[in-house]
């Protein structure tokens, strides 16, 4: 069971990391000096969004 979480946790991780990583990119041009943990939920919204625009409707 640990095995299983860490693997989903990493997975998790490396899944969102480009949307946090241009977010990341984003702000650091707009002024607001943010890092990679400050950025994440804001990356995994992101990552949820262009996941669900991007998927096919089954009827």
């Amino acid at each position: 069971m640990f095995k299983l979480l860490l693997t989903f946790v990493v997975v998790f991780l490396i899944a969102t990391l480009p949307a946090t990583w241009l977010l990341m990119l984003f702000l650091g041009n707009v002024g607001v000096g943010v890092g990679y943990w400050g950025t994440l939920p804001l990356g995994i919204l992101v990552s949820a969004l262009l996941g669900s625009a991007s998927a096919t409707q089954l009827d």
